[in-house]
């Protein structure tokens, strides 16, 4: 079944599911698979760091909503976890802010404290992305918008 993730949401399934989300401009698609039990998750981070942690969707944050992800991942059963990340282009051109390059970063540094390693990636860039996870097989389906279509798989 395919499961839809919004802007600041995220999901944890089992196979045969399929995480969709949508529309990863600046913003960072997260997955994370545990290979040998097909559970992963998938989230859409917003922005980098949260203002703190009494916010009312911390999920949107990079430094909150990884770990609630991993969280509700472990519930399901998951134990051995390697991550694939998505988006955070540049999509207004001379911004100051770069909000996408800062959303890869954080996300990096949170996969990294969590001891999980990325073992994929198409990030930055000035297009946006949507992604299909796959966690039957633990592939990522990412089309491209904007100057192209593209369309890419990011197998195991």
């Amino acid at each position: 079944m395919k499961k839809i993730i919004g802007i600041g949401e995220y999901a944890a399934s089992k196979s045969p599911d399929i995480l969709v989300t949508l529309g990863l401009g600046s913003c960072v698609g997260v997955c994370i698979w545990d290979k040998n039990n097909k559970i992963g998750g998938l989230i859409h981070i917003m922005l980098p760091n949260s203002p703190n942690t009494n916010v009312t969707k911390p999920a949107k944050y990079a430094d909150l909503g990884i770990k609630m992800l991993l969280d509700d991942i472990i519930k399901l059963g998951g134990k051995n976890f390697s991550a694939k990340i998505f988006g955070g282009a540049a999509m207004f051109k001379n911004s100051s802010m770069d909000v996408g390059y800062k959303n890869i970063i954080s996300v990096k540094e949170q996969l990294n404290k969590l001891g999980i390693k990325i073992i994929a990636e198409d990030t930055g860039g000035n297009r946006a992305r949507s992604i299909e996870f796959n966690l039957e097989n633990g592939e990522v389906m990412v089309k491209k918008v904007g100057g192209g279509e593209k369309v890419e798989i990011f197998k195991y």
